[in-house]
């Protein structure tokens, strides 16, 4: 039903050196949702915990906002970009079909050394690409990796249908990951799944080969995202607590041990659900989907980084992300900063 990687049990630990983040300047409100469709702020925020989202502007393309992103991780880390060794960018709103948003990064950026590739595991993307690009480091291929979540969903979204509209924003989050020194903290555990199964659960019909956006369906909205929310809420719950339990198992850790946690930015039920069911008290648990909505890959990017520069954690506290997206995919890693 679904594949998991197994863990790396190579002796080089890999760390967060740096991480960054980049919102559009353009805020998005409850109310001016309301003018638009049948909604209200109260009915927006009382099911999903958002207040307002970001929307990047009509030039503002998901390599802009990976750039800026980037640009803060590699400085936090105090690495230079022709220093960087390899860039991936999890997007489900890349800036073309081809070449890869990462493509776009690098020149940008100038990382000429860097190997650059996307990966498509929509809201678990980052946490696909921390576990790859930690396993390409331990392998001895890289010494240095630049992970980037990066999302225009304003550009998929369906800004008729009130169920889906008020759901997403725009952002982006990087990390900047290398060889471990031996006083450093380090990713202790990852995990990550997929069921192919229930695709159609949360998914953009239209636009690839399977149902290529024509003149006679471009009316259809078939290019923008469609959820099941309610059969999308049960799996995400139940997926995103068995992620996180295993990589708290494997990092030898009990929930007390945990300084913060943080999970995919999606709704606030989900999140308070996590929360309990792993028993974590709600003070411990990161929150900024009030502010940002779902930002899909970029979500737990995005909140990891302004956990770390608001001070959520400190050098040697133990940090786990956990994450679900469409595919149905979930992943989970447990860090110690």
């Amino acid at each position: 039903m679904f594949r998991r990687m197994s863990e790396d049990t190579s002796a080089i630990q890999v760390c967060i050196a740096g991480t960054g983040s980049y919102l559009p300047e353009r805020i998005l409100t409850n109310a001016e949702l309301a003018a638009t469709v049948d909604t209200s702020d109260e009915w927006i925020l009382s099911r999903t915990g958002i207040r307002e989202r970001r929307i990047a502007a009509a030039g503002e393309f998901t390599s802009h906002m990976a750039t800026h992103a980037a640009r803060k991780a590699l400085e936090q880390a105090g690495l230079a970009a022709e220093d960087v060794e390899l860039i991936i960018v999890a997007t489900i709103t890349p800036d073309t079909p081809t070449p890869a948003t990462a493509c776009y990064v690098q020149q940008s950026l100038g990382a000429s050394r860097a190997v650059a590739f996307d990966i498509s595991a929509a809201c678990s993307g980052f946490l696909y690409a921390m576990k790859i690009s930690k396993r390409l480091i331990t392998s001895g291929a890289f010494t240095n990796a630049l992970i980037i979540g990066a999302e225009k969903l304003s550009a998929v979204t369906n800004w008729e249908d009130r169920s889906t509209c008020v759901l997403f924003g725009d952002g982006a989050g990087a990390a900047v990951l290398r060889i471990a020194a031996p006083e450093e903290g380090s990713i202790l555990a990852t995990e990550m799944g997929t069921d192919g199964n229930l695709t159609h659960l949360l998914n953009i019909p239209g636009g690839g080969t399977a149902c290529p956006i024509t003149s006679e369906n471009v009316g259809q909205h078939l290019g923008t995202l469609t959820m099941m929310g309610k059969e999308v809420f049960k799996h995400a719950v139940n997926r995103m607590k068995e992620a996180a339990e295993k990589v708290i198992e494997r990092s030898g850790l009990q929930p007390e041990d945990i300084a913060c946690v943080i999970p995919h930015q999606a709704n606030l039920r989900i999140i308070d659900a996590i929360a309990d069911r792993l028993a974590v008290p709600n003070e411990r648990v990161f929150v900024n989907l009030d502010k940002y909505g779902n930002t899909s890959a970029a979500a737990v990017a995005i909140a990891f980084d302004e956990a770390n520069r608001s001070g959520a954690f400190k050098r040697g506290d133990h940090i786990v992300l956990v994450v679900f997206g469409a595919g149905l995919t979930w992943a989970a890693a447990a860090i110690r900063w």
